[in-house]
């Protein structure tokens, strides 16, 4: 398929669908004519990434955790490690907004200010 129909099925702009070629997400045939041709399969996998996207994880991220994606919505052991540092990362990140939401609560409660 043309990138008009990849465009129309995955739900995505063909701006988007460059970017994600430049990233080196997708890899996409050129016809003839040196269009695009993608199959069944990029629809699939724009899924993949938008699901990675939604985690919090790069485009870079996911570019290194291509080859633990077997099926859209799936992912292999061997992204696990990886993942569990980015869970950490996150979980550090909570943590300090935690305390500066925390923070901030005692400044407006010294203030003697509700909402």
């Amino acid at each position: 398929m043309r990138l008009g129909k990849l465009q129309k099925r995955a739900g995505v702009s063909p701006r988007l669908i460059r970017y994600y070629e430049a990233q080196e997400l997708l890899r996409a045939e050129r016809s003839s004519t040196g269009q695009r041709v993608v199959d069944q399969s990029h629809v699939e996998f724009i899924g993949t990434i938008r699901w990675l996207l939604d985690a919090g994880l790069s485009t870079r991220v996911i570019r290194e955790l291509m080859d633990c994606v077997r099926a859209p919505d799936s992912i292999e052991p061997c992204a696990v490690p990886t993942l569990f540092d980015h869970l950490d990362d996150f979980d550090e990140r909570i943590a300090r907004l935690s305390g500066t939401r925390a923070t901030l609560q005692v400044l407006i409660d010294s203030a003697g200010r509700q909402r």
